[in-house]
């Protein structure tokens, strides 16, 4: 062996083994036939060759015993990014001389004739370790990490705080800022521990990171396939270990914007929210008839996409941040934690980055969007602007947005009063008692929690319309005592609730306090204009009392009195 090279190595060993306590004789990297990894030589002995060289080595530091090269690489790109990238250089240039898999291991500078490799193997096998020419799956590099980055981005730390065990490379990030090639003190020669994503958090200031679930859950997997850590060590076993990587996968990644670990997207949610480890099994809900169709769109969700969603898709991301998402709970309308962080749509129509309330989320998709389907019941006045439909100076509405305006509700059963707000997903939620919350899916149409009825001639029972008995009393509707025919039209003429009454509310701009209070506005399918006026209307003449003009079943209410 070259005595000065020789040297050098001993210099470099030494160090190694005082410092840490290991050395890249055991590691991979030591591809001399003494190594221990299953990519060696059949017969070199030297170790530091495959990398370096003392005497005509390339003009790159440190003393390069290998070509470049030469490959133009896909680069890394996504719509959150901030950073230019550009053609690999520095050390990545030379880490990829053996990991994009185009030159043979044994092709050194020092030899006239390339090492030869046990089994037969030339350059870089197929597998984790060969990133080919392709790195848009894989974490960028060879970019300029300064400060006016970290301030573009907003998630990125300040590059002065990098005094830990990340370092950059003449101000950029490189191979070597995360990986040691001369150390393996724990995985993938990383330069520190990837438990609790430590290594990630040298650099990421994830916004909502701190109190998110994703960081603090100790859920375990039990074992069901898939298995959702495909790529960490085994050791590390709940959630809060994988952190970052229960999603993410720093390379070779599946999906390639934001390096998700499966495609498509909503499997980096499904492989631990189908109860093998998180509790509830949300991927079964969306097996259901009825439910959020996340599985007919792919690649259309963009985490830059405007609030309002103008082409039509829904992923898991739309309603929950998984950065932000956390255990806490609200009361209505407050999101609750495992909606936290996510953008929507106020009641004015204007977009705000972190929803304060649960239907500003719903709004997104929900509020006259151009893709909106029509209204399922065509009615006297129709509307599928769901933001309209609850807007707080409207003649009447369910109390989402807003205390409804009725000053009597006598069918409320407790703890409801007239004061009190509902979610959303008071209605619209998978059936079953111990289903997970929210809108994911249901038996029901609509995606709702319970049995709404809508047909016409629809045999009356606390099953039929258990939606609207599960906050109204049936017992208080039946008895009539806010409509003395409440139990004429709903048992002894099969007239369904959905045939009166519009369960959102009546836009202001279309309707009025006297002819659409107690959210009426007639179903036109069964409701039809009647001959002595021409009309289908309804007008309210006080607590308890109005009348109708309209035909119904046969018979014309011609301005009809109630009581």
């Amino acid at each position: 062996m070259n005595k000065i090279f020789f040297i050098c190595f001993c210099i470099i060993i030494g160090i190694s083994i005082r410092s840490n306590s290991q050395s890249i004789v055991t590691t991979v990297h030591n591809m001399s036939v003494s190594g221990p990894g299953t990519i060696k030589a059949t017969t070199e002995s030297e170790i530091c060759i495959f990398c370096h060289t003392p005497h005509n080595s390339r003009p790159d530091h440190p003393l390069w015993n290998r070509n470049d090269p030469g490959s133009t690489y896909v680069l890394y790109n996504s719509s959150t990014t901030q950073a230019t990238m550009g053609q690999p250089d520095g050390s990545a240039v030379l880490c990829l001389s053996c990991h994009d898999g185009t030159i043979a291991l044994g092709n050194v500078l020092s030899r006239t004739t390339n090492i030869t490799f046990a089994s037969g193997i030339t350059t870089m096998p197929a597998g984790k370790s060969n990133l080919t020419t392709d790195l848009a799956n894989d974490h960028p590099v060879s970019f300029v990490y300064n400060s006016a980055l970290a301030s573009a981005d907003g998630e990125l730390k300040d590059p002065s705080t990098l005094t830990g065990a990340v370092k950059l490379e003449n101000s950029k990030m490189q191979c070597t800022s995360c990986h040691d090639p001369h150390k393996n003190l724990y995985t993938d020669f990383l330069v520190a521990n990837s438990l609790n994503s430590e290594l990630c958090l040298n650099c990421h200031q994830t916004t909502y990171w701190t109190t998110s679930t994703h960081k603090t859950s100790t859920k375990t997997w039990n074992g069901t396939a898939p298995d959702p850590w495909p790529h960490t060590p085994a050791t590390f076993t709940n959630v809060a270990q994988n952190a970052c990587e229960n999603c993410h996968n720093p390379h070779s990644a599946a999906t390639k914007p934001r390096l998700m670990n499966f495609t498509p997207e909503e499997n980096n949610c499904l492989d631990c929210h189908n109860a093998n480890v998180a509790a509830k099994n949300i991927q079964a809900q969306f097996a259901k008839t009825y439910k959020h169709n996340i599985y007919g769109y792919t690649g259309v969700h963009d985490p830059m996409e405007a609030n309002w969603a103008i082409t039509k898709h829904v992923e898991c991301e739309d309603c929950h941040n998984p950065h932000a998402t956390n255990a806490t709970t609200a009361v209505a309308p407050f999101v609750n934690g495992f909606n936290a962080g996510v953008k929507g749509i106020n009641q004015s129509g204007n977009p705000v980055n972190q929803a304060l309330y649960e239907y500003e989320i719903c709004y997104r998709c929900h509020s006259g969007n151009p893709w909106s389907p029509a209204a399922v019941t065509p009615r006297v006045i129709v509307q599928n602007n769901t933001r309209l439909e609850f807007a707080p100076g409207n003649p009447s509405f369910h109390s989402v947005a807003a205390v409804g305006v009725n000053t009597s509700v006598p069918s409320l059963i407790a703890p409801w009063t007239i004061t009190s707000r509902i979610y959303c997903s008071d209605c619209h939620a998978s059936d079953g008692a111990s289903s997970p919350a929210g809108s994911h899916g249901s038996i029901y149409p609509r995606i709702l929690k319970l049995q709404y009825s809508t047909a016409n001639n629809t045999t009356e029972s606390a099953a039929a319309y258990a939606l609207c008995y599960s906050c109204h009393s049936r017992t208080s509707i039946l008895n009539d005592i806010s409509f003395k025919e409440h139990k004429k039209h709903i048992q002894g003429e099969k007239t369904p609730c959905n045939a009166c009454h519009d369960p959102h509310g009546i836009s202001s701009s279309q309707g009025n306090s006297i002819n659409n209070s107690n959210l009426i506005n007639f179903w036109t399918g069964i409701n039809t204009p009647s001959p002595g006026n021409g009309a289908i209307r309804f007008e309210d003449q006080g607590l308890y009392r109005g009348r109708c003009f309209l035909t119904c079943h046969g018979e014309d209410h011609d301005g009809w009195n109630y009581p």
